[in-house]
């Protein structure tokens, strides 16, 4: 099978590409985070920002790490090494990012294998699936607590990614994809529809969309008649920008390895700035419509509950699985229909995630040690299970054992915790690793080696291998050498500052 770089695998064209690596960006941060943080930064005030920098630093960014695929033919661990020895320190930090992600991603999956077979089962006449569901707090609390049940549906979905990988890029990667993404997009669509046709959706969906101005203003008091007034903050547009910025970083997949290793899948002929703009169109328009689905919801549950807003689309599984089954039984007979395409959908991006994070760790096993991509991906199963155990019992048997007792604010803590703050088990200190510091390590020491070290030239030169001009190449080069930088390192230090509680960022 193609796993060689004598015979390197590749997509069948195009858009074949574009539909992949879209899959692999949109995923459960579309899902549940797009949402929350549109709905804590004034809507459509966070739309415009997050916009802005998909178009800005998303581009750059993703430019710079298909071309160094395409370029070398190489995955993210041996690329880097492959354009200068000296320096694939970057391209080993980019490989331990995606291992250690894949293995609480596909626990966090497994929880979604959960939900969706539980309203199965409702909408087969269940009672006592119904009874359980009834207290979303509860069934969620009792089952991420559960011994086995989390490390065991998180193993089906392990499986069926490695089933996909093991197919081969075009036998496997490229064939499911064109299946689940129309699926996807149909099912977001409908779901949105239904929503937005619900009676007295039209508040939730003007919190959504509208640009609320207030969100970029701070109390402050006013010398003269010391009255609390509020006025525009350059703090609070920061958070916003940052907020937006950390946003985009994961919602594109960016620093994972992932595009670096799709990239080596890509013809010569195909145009990596063609490609790269689509596939931001497909990811922000899901994450557009993910909020279409959820904030109204959410906002019409928060208004009958008289429940604050921001309260209710608590960040991370709260929303999810627990926030999100109480909207759905308030649908009525409706409501376990609605549950199922719900979960059916957030199980296809889960999938198409997980799947480009395991095809990464299995290129780079392929790439450093001439390994058959069977092997390969039987060999990173093994070793993926392993480290889900961590994840998967980590609020259950080993929920008193910690990484450290200084972080703070990781998003996973709800009101299925009954007071105890989990918020050092394993998953979440992967999160931070990964997700807080890695992944912005390695992207702004990507700018400064592709910047200051190979030089701009040599992206520039692989873009226009499949087209007549590079039309973005002064913007790319001043992007890549001076602001994407110091824009990645912003995040950076905002995400360290958030873990831990730092300067009033709690996002």
């Amino acid at each position: 099978m193609e796993t060689t770089p004598a015979k390197r695998a590749s997509w069948s064209g195009q858009m074949s590409f574009i539909l992949a690596a879209a899959a692999s960006a949109i995923g459960l941060g579309n899902l549940w985070r797009f949402p929350y943080l549109a709905a804590q930064y004034g809507g459509g005030t966070f739309i415009l920002v997050y916009l802005v920098l998909v178009v800005t630093l998303g581009f750059t960014l993703m430019t710079t790490e298909i071309a160094i695929g395409r370029m070398t033919q190489q995955s993210q661990l041996t690329a880097y090494s492959k354009l200068h020895k000296g320096w694939g320190i970057i391209g080993l930090l980019a490989t331990i990012i995606p291992l250690v992600i894949v293995p609480y991603y596909c626990v966090i999956g497994g929880w979604v294998l959960k939900y969706f077979w539980t309203y199965l089962r409702i909408v087969c006449g269940n009672a006592s699936a119904a009874e359980a569901l009834s207290d979303s707090g509860a069934f969620f609390g009792g089952f991420i607590t559960a011994p086995f049940a989390p490390f065991g549906f998180g193993l089906l979905f392990i499986l069926a990614c490695a089933l996909v990988i093991v197919l081969g890029v075009k036998g496997g990667i490229e064939r499911s994809n064109k299946v689940m993404m129309p699926l996807l997009f149909l099912m977001a669509a409908g779901i949105a529809v239904y929503v937005c046709c619900l009676p007295g959706s039209g508040e939730g969906l003007k919190y959504y969309l509208v640009p609320n101005m207030d969100a970029l203003r701070a109390d402050v008091v006013d010398k003269a008649t010391g009255e609390a007034v509020r006025v525009f903050s350059w703090a609070q547009l920061g958070k916003t920008v940052l907020g937006a910025m950390g946003q985009m970083f994961y919602s594109l997949s960016l620093a994972m390895g992932i595009m670096i290793t799709y990239g080596s899948y890509m013809r010569k002929e195909d145009s990596i700035e063609k490609c790269v703009r689509r596939i931001e169109i497909f990811d922000t328009l899901i994450a557009v419509v993910a909020g279409l689905m959820i904030i109204p919801v959410v906002y019409m549950f928060a208004v009958k509950t008289g429940t604050p807003v921001k309260e209710a689309m608590n960040a991370g599984p709260g929303l999810m699985f627990v926030t999100l089954p109480k909207v759905f039984a308030g649908f009525g007979a409706a409501g376990p229909w609605v549950g199922v395409v719900f979960f059916l959908l957030v199980i296809f991006a889960a999938l198409t995630s997980a799947i480009s994070l395991y095809e990464a760790c299995v290129a780079s096993v392929c790439d450093l040690l001439g390994m058959k991509r069977r092997n390969a991906t039987f060999f990173m199963f093994f070793v993926i299970a392993f480290l889900a155990v961590f994840s998967a019992i980590g609020y259950g048997p080993w929920a008193n054992v910690t990484m450290s007792a200084g972080f703070k604010n990781m998003g996973f803590t709800g009101a299925w915790t009954e007071g105890k703050l989990f918020l050092l088990q394993f998953l979440d200190f992967f999160d931070f690793i990964t997700n807080s510091f890695l992944m912005p390590v390695v992207a702004a020491l990507t700018c400064v080696f592709i910047g200051w070290v190979v030089k701009t030239k040599a992206i520039e030169d692989e873009v226009l291998h499949g087209e007549q001009r590079f039309a973005a190449a002064g913007f790319y080069r001043v992007m890549v050498k001076f602001i994407a930088p110091a824009l990645i390192v912003a995040v950076l230090v905002s995400e360290v500052c958030r873990a831990f509680g730092i300067g009033g960022w709690k996002i």
